[in-house]
């Protein structure tokens, strides 16, 4: 452990000209007795650490030294690819692999290039869940992150839909993080399928590691059960007549997919109304969606959806007589 810490401070040290010790104490989560023995230790070992004394003072690295203790390990160096979406790195328990692997490419960049990842952690920031959606880590995840990158097998206990609960062995391929909920992607008797992580009530490694298929693609697999379970949700359909503002507004109350499918199709009259076929999932979801455009949008069909929708006019307009 002190190894390491030893080597983290010297790689601070020279990504910042200067670093006071309640600085270094505070990121090497030590105290700042603990980074004067270091820093002296360092000294001894023939890296020119220089403590400059004063209130303004601080430790620094001497005449420009530059170490090339900067090789990553395998953990840090599959953490760094995932970097961009840090709220997804805590979860998985990969934030402190990723944070040392962001410290050693930092330490070796040129004196020039030093400031680039303040500069871009400045201006960009992926936050991937959705607003109002709770944040809570499943308890499942880190365990299936870790079987999925070592290729290891899992037996979990997964609650099903309907409440069932059903044991199962997987061979986790692969993990997605769609609007802020976790998604497995894993292999049971033979066929890829797809569970969401936070209906895991347990999932343990098993001994050994499984095949993984070379040529498996998770992105394109990904994309293509997502539009296919896009399409089979879209059962039902209503005709609906817009205004401008309506035309506008769909695709954002409704599946974006089919809104703009049905609009390339839909028919637009001289008063500028479009009326459109829209493939909705169920008249229920239908009448949510829809009544969030107000008067911008008139269902004309089916008649069940149309009466559904002239009720709930009536009695807004009842509210606000």
């Amino acid at each position: 452990m002190r190894a390491a810490r030893l080597i983290e401070m010297v790689l601070l040290l020279q990504t910042r000209r200067s670093m006071t010790a309640a600085e270094l104490a505070e990121r090497l989560e030590v105290s700042e007795r603990t980074v004067a023995r270091d820093a002296l230790a360092l000294s001894e070992a023939g890296i020119p650490v220089y403590a400059d004394r004063g209130r303004t003072g601080g430790y620094r690295l001497v005449g420009g030294y530059r170490t090339r203790l900067t090789g990553l390990g395998r953990d840090e160096a599959e953490a760094l690819f995932l970097s961009g979406v840090p709220s997804a790195l805590r979860e998985m328990g990969l934030a402190d692999a990723a944070s040392a692997a962001r410290l050693k490419v930092a330490a070796a960049l040129t004196p020039e290039l030093a400031d680039a990842p303040r500069s871009a952690a400045q201006r960009f920031h992926l936050d991937a869940p959705g607003w109002w959606q709770p944040t809570g880590t499943p308890e499942a995840l880190p365990a299936l992150a870790e079987a999925v990158w070592d290729d290891r097998p899992v037996t979990a206990r997964y609650r099903r839909r309907d409440g069932s609960r059903v044991r199962r062995t997987l061979e986790p391929y692969g993990l997605v993080l769609k609007a802020g909920v976790w998604y497995l992607v894993a292999r049971a008797d033979g066929d890829p399928r797809v569970y969401r992580v936070d209906r895991f009530d347990s999932a343990a490694p098993l001994d050994g590691r499984f095949e993984r298929e070379a040529d498996f693609d998770l992105a394109g697999f990904w994309e293509e059960r997502a539009a296919a379970f896009a399409r089979s949700i879209l059962r039902g359909t209503a005709v609906v007549r817009l205004t401008q503002a309506g035309v506008r507004a769909l695709r954002y109350a409704t599946d974006r997919a089919a809104a703009e499918d049905a609009l390339a199709r839909g028919e637009t009259d001289e008063e500028g109304l479009t009326t459109v076929t829209l493939p909705v999932e169920s008249l229920d979801v239908a009448f949510d969606q829809l009544l969030a455009l107000g008067p911008e949008c008139e269902v004309l069909g089916p008649p069940a959806l149309r009466e559904r929708m002239a009720r709930a006019a009536e009695r807004m307009a009842g509210l606000y007589r």
